[in-house]
C-alpha cells in the first residue's frame, strides 16, 4: 500500500525559503514518478514539479512559475521526496501535495496516489 506523508510547511516572509519533505512507503522511486502539486481555495490543483528516478540518475521538470526557484529531489535510501523552495512570494501560498504514479505525474487527472498536504503561507 502506497502512503505519502508531507511535512515542512509553515509561514515565511516573502523572499524566504522552505523545504518540504514527503516520506513515502510502499513504492520504489525507480518504478514511480513523483511530483509536487499545490492548490489554493477555489482554484484547481496545479502541477509544480516532477522527478523520475532511474538507476543511472534522475530527470526533473518544473512549472514555469517556479522554475529557478524550486528544486525537486529524491533520496531513495530514505524513501523521501523533497521540494526546496526559495525566493518565495505571496503567490506561492497554497496547500502543497506530494503525489506518485506509475505512469504519469504531470496531471491531476492521471495521478493515483496523494498525500494529505502541507500548508505554505508566504506573507508580504
Amino acid at each position: 500500500q502506497v502512503q505519502l506523508v508531507e511535512s515542512g510547511g509553515g509561514s515565511v516572509q516573502a523572499g524566504g525559503s522552505l523545504r518540504l519533505s514527503c516520506a513515502t512507503s510502499g513504492l520504489f522511486f525507480s518504478s514511480y514518478c513523483m511530483a509536487w502539486f499545490r492548490q489554493t481555495p477555489g482554484k484547481e490543483r496545479e502541477w509544480v514539479s516532477t522527478i523520475e528516478v532511474s538507476l543511472i540518475g534522475s530527470t526533473a521538470t518544473s512549472a514555469d512559475s517556479v522554475n529557478g526557484r524550486f528544486t525537486i529531489s529524491a533520496d531513495s535510501a530514505k524513501n523521501t521526496l523533497y521540494l526546496a523552495m526559495s525566493s518565495l512570494t505571496p503567490e506561492d501560498t497554497a496547500m502543497y501535495y506530494c503525489a506518485a504514479d506509475r505512469w504519469s505525474c504531470n496531471s491531476v487527472s492521471y495521478v493515483k496516489y496523494w498525500g494529505q498536504g502541507t500548508q505554505v503561507t508566504v506573507s508580504s
